[in-house]
């Protein structure tokens, strides 16, 4: 390079360009970060956001946790308490967008966390962050499958009223929707992206579809002032404020998955400019399609029968309340049979993020047996492996239910509290250390990141306790919340695999060696590498 294209600012990737492409300067760049390609880029912005508006299924993930809300205080939880989860996760994903902008791989919120701490701490935090991470897209897909099993048998009630779900069904039920989205993973990986684009289509059909249809056929409609005033906790038993957070869970449930697609920025082309867009546009997006599916419910919701449909045997009342208003058993089953469509891209979706998550953090040796889990199969193009042990962990999951009913309400709040802390981590880094890792950031929040940034991190620590707690008080076995349990389950995995491997051979993304390196030139006298050793790889990377 030349000294007059150095003054210009003219960086080696740059010139790399026109040479061999610009999926050639992001691989460099990848290999810079310590891995090299192995999966193909195949994916650009519209399949990423597709992806990430499928994992959050609005239509979907409100339908099938709207007890939640309609218990803790009704309409004022489902309306308000949206549109506040929706604008704390604009917080949220653009304080990731901007991290990721920085380190685009496939290692997500773990890598993140690694470079964004000292040398240190980079190995442990990076360990930490890596297991909530994975913990959190097992359980997200685990909770949106389930989700979609009880559906699935809901749809039966609608015609045989006498029908009542047995937990070994619903569990079959779930097993077969997992080996269905695994087939799909593998067989038909080159058309994911065609299936996250159709996504948007029809998940914005399907909302203009069911609000029209409910609207027109609904014989009675709520006023004004119940859809946007009515506040009813006492079905909950929580002091009425509490009750309204506690209520969030199905707002903050479903806002959930946006970081979840990190995992695939080495399927991207540009990924340092696409992910961090598609994971902001997918919350905007599904912020106001919330809105647009929740507050018409909130309009027919037939106030006589609430209690009815918190105790149909499916434990998903969506359904009942599509057949009392449209007055049809056939008309529900139809409108069912869209949310079912968006239930389809999500599953699928979701497995896919899930297996991307744990191939990433097999490869730096996080996992168990990660030799195995870091193989990529070159026939299909994916990490075969992974996608089975994700598969594996999610259908053993199910068996919860067996012993207890509350296992949706435990997957939901694992989902949201292991990638909530996921998330903070790596942005309470970058606050500790002044932001100043991020302050070149290709998607920078520049003087507004202290704040946005400060909002994520307050939030989070917030939910870490109030999704643990249950929906409803007093507590039974059939309504305790049960994701401490599973979470205690995860994390006594990782203390011991923490305590049998990593201390000791778990160094982090494999960028550490740099660090090594460096240490190893100081050690013979280079004041330069001395100078740099006192940094993070990080900030050499940021550079």
């Amino acid at each position: 390079m030349s000294s007059v294209e150095k003054e210009k600012g003219v960086g080696e990737g740059q010139l790399r360009v026109g040479e061999a492409g610009f999926d050639d300067v992001v691989a460099h760049r990848l290999e810079e970060m310590g891995y090299k390609q192995e999966l193909k880029r195949n994916l650009g912005m519209v399949a990423v956001l597709g992806l990430s508006f499928a994992i959050m299924a609005v239509p979907f993930g409100t339908s099938t946790t709207f007890p939640i809300a309609l218990v803790d205080g009704g309409p004022v939880t489902i309306l308000y308490g949206w549109i506040l989860v929706s604008l704390i996760s604009c917080c949220m994903a653009a304080s990731l967008a901007e991290v990721c902008s920085v380190y685009p791989t496939s290692g997500g919120v773990y890598y993140w966390a690694a470079m964004l701490s000292t040398p240190k701490y980079q190995a442990f935090s990076s360990y930490l962050t890596g297991w909530l991470g994975t913990v959190g897209n097992w359980t997200v897909t685990a909770s949106i499958t389930f989700g979609g099993s009880q559906l699935i048998l809901a749809a039966v009630t609608l015609f045989h009223d006498d029908y009542v779900p047995t937990a070994w069904q619903t569990v079959l039920v779930y097993w077969a929707s997992l080996l269905g989205s695994l087939a799909i993973n593998i067989l038909y990986n080159r058309h994911l992206d065609k299936l996250n684009t159709i996504c948007l289509y029809w998940t914005g059909a399907s909302v203009i579809i069911i609000i029209v249809t409910l609207l027109t056929r609904a014989e009675k409609r709520n006023s004004a002032k119940f859809a946007f005033s009515h506040f009813d906790a006492s079905l909950s038993g929580w002091p009425q404020a509490w009750s309204f957070f506690v209520g969030l869970l199905q707002a903050a449930y479903t806002l959930t998955g946006y970081g979840m697609v990190a995992a695939l920025c080495e399927e991207v082309h540009s990924p340092q400019k696409e992910v961090p867009k598609a994971m902001v546009y997918s919350v905007i997006a599904a912020g106001i399609t919330g809105i647009v599916y929740l507050l018409p419910i909130i309009f027919v919701l037939p106030v006589d029968k609430i209690e009815y449909l918190l105790d149909v045997p499916s434990l998903q009342p969506m359904p009942e309340l599509y057949k009392i208003v449209t007055r049809s058993a056939a008309g529900a089953m139809c409108l069912l049979t869209l949310i079912l469509g968006i239930w389809f891209f999500a599953a699928v979706g979701s497995l896919t993020a899930a297996s991307r998550c744990t191939w990433a953090f097999s490869r730096d040796g996080g996992i168990p047996l990660f030799k195995v889990w870091r193989k990529v199969n070159t026939h299909y193009d994916v990490p075969l492996n992974s996608l089975i042990l994700s598969t594996i962990v999610c259908a053993l999951l199910g068996l919860i239910y067996l012993g207890s009913s509350a296992a949706f309400n435990a997957f939901t709040g694992v989902a949201t509290i292991c990638l909530g802390c996921s998330y903070a981590f790596p942005i309470l880094c970058s606050l500790l250390r002044r932001r100043k890792m991020v302050r070149n950031a290709p998607y920078s929040l520049g003087k507004f990141g202290w704040v946005i940034n400060s909002i994520t991190v307050i939030w989070i620590t917030f939910t870490i306790a109030l999704f643990c707690m249950p929906t409803s008080i007093p507590v039974t076995p059939q309504t305790m919340n049960y994701a401490s349990v599973v979470f205690a389950g995860f994390s006594a995995i990782a203390a011991l695999w923490y305590v049998t491997y990593g201390h000791k051979n778990y160094k982090g993304p494999q960028v550490a060696v740099l660090a090594r390196r460096m240490s190893l030139s100081s050690d013979h006298g280079d004041r330069r590498a001395s100078m740099a050793s006192h940094r993070s790889v990080g900030e050499i990377l940021a550079q």
